[in-house]
Parts: structure tokens; sequence; C-alpha cells
């Protein structure tokens, strides 16, 4: 028995234009007249996202307003399981296709709303406010109303000698500008033509001296005999002597700020002197504690009060100051107390 041959695709393939490509895919598009989502390229081709993370973007997208989009629920409509379906969703909000708002209703409580874009780019850009709809026309046998002529002033008598006086006329009112609606949904991931912030710059001693400069040029020059794939030219040694400065008048040794320049560096380094710059200025540590501040961390945090000697009956009590015992004291207070009655 022979196998049974689709003849419907066979058509289908010799009615496209043009000759068929020799490999790869080959696209039958027939157009959806109902029951049909548009996806965008940017969602289906991502480079970052997976592609569960853009199937279950696509399932989202096609399901109507309202209904449950959690991970419990999805998993009960797709066969993926709730631990790589909750990935997804993490993927999808770190690229601003999904986002979780916090809303609080009239009643006064506490709800999660979970909003999904389609293009979260397009949120960047500027929005033009609305067009006002044209006004309506009047019909065609109805007259216009006819325009209001503002009564000319009263008459002046006129002086002699002077100017007549004209009135300026009306001013139209001006329409209140119109601000755009602020945006309900703002992607967590800037895009990728944003400005992005300028390099910090490197960082120089407090007080540069001539022993720092020179220990820093040295230390630059030999660093090729450790980490040969960091020979740089006498132009970048003099470029980063000021941030090894920075790092021994902070009391760094030479051995901890090799390691931490030339460890773990990429494949290939083409351009060492920018790789150099960039942990010189990132890595920076803090500068080293003053002379009170290692007296407060020395300090002990627990205050021991002092033994003191009750002034009534030597008896030994804790107090910060000396006096009487608590014994010794209601004692006063009792005779005090009846000393007053008997007056």
């Amino acid at each position: 028995m022979d196998t049974q041959q689709n003849t419907a695709l066979t058509r289908a393939l010799a009615e496209i234009p043009g000759p068929l490509p020799a490999r790869g895919v080959i696209h039958i598009a027939i157009p959806h007249t109902d029951r049909f989502t548009v996806v965008g390229n940017h969602l289906a081709q991502h480079p970052d996202l997976s592609c569960t993370a853009v199937g279950i973007a696509v399932r989202i997208q096609s399901l109507p307003q309202g209904i449950e989009i959690g991970i419990k629920a999805l998993a009960a409509r797709c066969r993926e399981g709730e631990k790589r379906i909750a990935a997804a969703l993490r993927e999808l909000e770190a690229f601003g296709y999904l986002q979780r708002v916090r809303d609080r209703l009239p009643s006064g409580r506490v709800i999660t709303r979970t909003v999904f874009c389609n293009q979260p780019t397009a949120l960047l850009r500027p929005r033009r406010p609305a067009a006002a709809p044209p006004h309506a026309q009047a019909p065609a046998g109805a007259q216009a109303a006819p325009e209001r002529v503002p009564a000319p002033a009263a008459a002046r008598p006129e002086t002699p000698g002077q100017p007549e006086t004209l009135a300026a006329p009306p001013v139209p009112p001006t329409p209140p500008a119109v601000s755009p609606p602020a945006p309900l949904f703002v992607p967590l991931v800037p895009a990728p033509t944003a400005p992005k912030p300028p390099p910090r710059p490197l960082p120089h001693p407090s007080e540069p001296t001539p022993e720092l400069d020179r220990a820093a040029t040295a230390f630059l020059i030999d660093l090729h005999r450790h980490a040969p794939q960091f020979t740089l030219s006498e132009t970048d040694v003099r470029r980063l002597a000021p941030g090894v400065a920075a790092w021994l008048e902070r009391g760094v040794r030479p051995d901890t700020i090799r390691h931490a320049l030339t460890d773990d560096p990429p494949n290939l380094l083409k351009h060492p002197a920018k790789l150099l710059k960039y942990r010189l200025t990132e890595l920076l540590p803090p500068p080293p504690p003053g002379i009170h501040d290692l007296a407060a961390l020395a300090r002990p945090r627990i205050t021991v009060t002092p033994f003191q000697t009750c002034d009534g009956c030597d008896r030994a009590f804790r107090s910060p100051t000396p006096g009487h015992c608590r014994d010794c004291r209601e004692h006063r207070e009792h005779r005090s107390e009846a000393t007053r009655i008997a007056a």
C-alpha cells in the first residue's frame, strides 16, 4: 500500500510564485479571517528570550482581557510545569513585556494587577495628544447664526490738540494646553537606543606626590612580567598611573592590586588599557578608617554599671553614682513620712 500524499500541500506549493528555495523553510501564508492574534517579530525573534518565554507571551497575548495568567492558571492550560512557567514570566518581566502593579480599590483592599504590553519599546516614544474631533456641521437648511459685532465705544468729546484714542480689539481666549496622558505601563528595561550614562572618570589620589607617581609608574611597567597580556605603551602607563596611585594611597599592597587587575581576563583581550581603566575605577576600595573610627570600633558596646558602697550600711550595690542602697533609701523615705505625719 502506497503512502498517502497530501495533494493540498502539493497544490499550495505549486501556486507559490517564483522559484522555491533549495534549503530552509518555505512559507505558505493563508490570511486569517477570525481567531487570530498579531505578534510582532520583536517578540517572535527576540534574541534574549527563551522559546518557552516567547510561547508563554503569545499564549497570554491571545487570551481575552480579565483571564487569570498566574503560574498555576497557566500551568493548567499549558504542558509546561510551574517552574518553567515561573522562569518564563520572570524573563518577560525583565524585558518589559509583563509587569505586576499594586493597586488600591475604593474599598481599601490592595490587589495586584498583571499588565501585559505587546510592544514595550513603543511606550518609550513620546506620544502625541489625540486630535480634537472636528466640529459638527450644521444642516443645509439651517441659517448660520449671525456674528456678534462689539458695540462701538461711547463717543467722547474731542479735546483740541489731543489725538483720538481708539479702543483695542478684543483678544480671543487661548485654549488650555492639553497634556498627553501618562503611560499606564513603564518597561523595566530601557530601549537599546536610550542614551547611556557617561563613564566614570579614572580615580586620582587626594594628595599626589612624586613618590606615589614613581611607584604607580613602576607598577604598570612591571605588569607584563606577571601577566604578558597586559603589555602597555608609554602613553597608557602615563594615563593609568593616577589610578594606581589612588589605590596605593589607600594602603593597598601591590600584589593585591595586581591580582585585582589581571585575574580572569577575557579570552581575546584586544584593549588591555581599557580593561585596566575599568577595573581601576569600578573596583576601587574605600579609604582606610581613621583613628576615631577605629576607636569607636574598639569601644565596648555593653556598658557595665560599677559597684558603689552605701553611705548608710556599707552594702555594695550597682549604681553609676555613689549614694545609698535601695533599702536605705526606702527606710529614709518611711522615716521622713512618719515625721511629717507626726508633725
